[in-house]
């Protein structure tokens, strides 16, 4: 079949990720442009790669070789770069967060639906290895009881990022938006109660660390630290059933596993790169006309979790989800 031409909005430090595995391991679409704020520098990828290079996403959007667009930009920016993508019918994988607020998010994926256009939220997290053996393993220790989500990064790389790409927000939608997808995911079930502490220790006006109590449908308490604090990074999750304990460690790629009788059994897992799956599950879904592996929908809810630990945190209550 035919290349699909990708345009990629977006050439920062993650952008650039994208764009090497769409040149290197992508046998089924070919990078025909970017879009970046200072495109009078050029894209500075590989010379032998004959890559346009535009300064306005509209202009990229245009392109007639542009099949699909993929959208590694600022947040803030993800609601106009989205709905020119739809009213130029290209299908769309957008980095998370899919907006900064729920609104914003429901203006994507209502106006993608209306115009049929596929649009798919690469909440990478959903294609680690550690974290799919982890889910998979989930049946094994019994009955649930609670499960936990812990995320903590570099103070450093804060101090890189301007508050205004996340419409005002800190770690809780840069980061902590993986974990609140992950606990649709892993549970299968939707979030239904929320309440949130947020805490400011850069002295940058958002919040550096966020501590999240949910409870889903089902009935099953879940908390999640997220943090740009910490001297190293953790990533973690923990399952506690009635027959055991499930760890999973994704920056380590190692799950552990205890059972009731207090015996244990770790296993380490290879790594896999997630925007290699991330890529490859979206042009899947392009070529064979099937739903997209992570929907609109999917990045909506996440957004719309995130406002509700917002509205927690100013209130000082449990917020209850629609």
């Amino acid at each position: 079949m035919p290349d699909i031409g990708v345009g990629l909005i977006g050439l920062g430090r993650h952008g650039l990720r994208y764009a090497c595995h769409l040149l290197r391991d992508i046998a089924r679409a070919k990078l025909v442009a970017v879009c970046r704020k200072t495109a009078e520098r050029g894209h500075g990828l590989d010379p032998g790669h004959e890559v346009r290079c535009y300064g306005d996403y509209r202009r990229l959007i245009a392109d007639p070789q542009v099949d699909a667009v993929i959208v590694v930009a600022p947040p803030v920016l993800a609601r106009s770069i989205c709905l020119a993508a739809v009213e130029a019918k290209k299908p769309i994988l957008i980095e998370k967060p899919l907006a900064t607020t729920g609104a914003e998010a429901r203006a994507i994926v209502h106006a993608a639906a209306a115009a049929g256009v596929p649009l798919m939220t690469a909440q990478t997290l959903r294609f680690d290895s550690t974290v799919l053996a982890f889910r998979a393993r989930l049946p094994t220790v019994g009955r649930r009881r609670y499960l936990t989500l812990t995320t903590r990064i570099e103070p450093s790389v804060q101090g890189r990022r301007d508050p205004h790409d996340y419409g005002g927000r800190g770690v809780l939608l840069e980061v902590g938006v993986h974990l609140l997808d992950l606990v649709r995911f892993l549970t299968e079930e939707e979030v239904r109660e929320v309440r949130c502490e947020l805490e400011d220790f850069g002295g940058l006006g958002v919040e550096t660390r966020a501590f999240v109590t949910l409870r889903t449908a089902g009935g099953l308490s879940c908390v999640i630290d997220v943090s740009r604090e910490s001297p190293v990074r953790t990533s973690r999750a923990e399952w506690i059933g009635e027959g055991g304990q499930l760890t999973a460690d994704w920056f380590h790629h190692r799950l552990v596993v205890h059972s009731a009788d207090g015996a244990c059994a770790a296993h380490d897992l290879a790594p896999r790169p997630t925007i290699v799956a991330v890529l490859e599950a979206f042009l899947d879904a392009l070529l064979r006309g099937t739903p997209m592996p992570v929907s609109g929908e999917d990045g909506q809810r996440a957004v719309e979790i995130a406002d509700a630990c917002y509205e927690s945190a100013a209130s000082g209550t449990t917020v209850t989800l629609p």
